[in-house]
């Protein structure tokens, strides 16, 4: 089953750490969901930016998910090293999914960030990450929120790019 999205929500200003830190992180996986409403399934597989082929609306999507359990699930549990982008395939792996449906994709994403959720409530912030063969995986749980911040919100910048040379739409909040 599919979660429902988050709400496009900024956290109070007065909000202790964790709650501002899970809820911009929140605000931004909405807003990936929210770029990718009405996109059609052709449109979400149609590459507009020459100079990064492989990002599309789809692309992106199967990114981030693949991002949040690099870093949720692999650096800071420890799990083992499998997606995309551990394989020897080419590079932007992740986001080669021309013959996944949109729909799939962001299925899989809700339900990676759910457990990625569920990993960031049961952990403090200074977990230190688990993972011995990558340096990366010395990371605590703080830092994996803040970059997961950085991460997703750049793509949305990216997917509001997109949208708007696939069809005009626009908007960020």
């Amino acid at each position: 089953m599919t979660p429902p999205p988050p709400p496009r929500i900024r956290p109070a200003y007065d909000a202790d750490e964790r709650t501002q830190l899970v809820a911009w992180l929140e605000m931004q996986r909405a807003v990936v969901e929210w770029k990718c409403e009405g996109v059609s399934e052709k449109d979400a597989h149609r590459s507009v930016l020459p100079a990064s082929p492989a990002m599309t609306v789809a692309g992106v999507v199967s990114h981030l998910r693949w991002v949040e359990h690099c870093w949720f699930e692999v650096m800071l549990m420890g799990g083992a090293a499998e997606g995309p982008q551990f394989d020897d395939g080419p590079e932007d792996a992740d986001m080669l999914v021309d013959d996944v449906p949109l729909d799939q994709l962001l299925g899989e994403y809700a339900r990676q960030y759910a457990r990625s959720n569920e990993i960031t409530a049961a952990h403090s912030l200074d977990q230190a990450g688990q993972h011995p063969d990558f340096r990366a995986g010395s990371a605590n749980l703080r830092w994996i929120l803040l970059h997961m911040i950085e991460e997703t919100a750049r793509h949305a910048g990216h997917l509001d790019a997109i949208r708007e040379l696939l069809d005009g739409e626009k908007g960020y909040f």
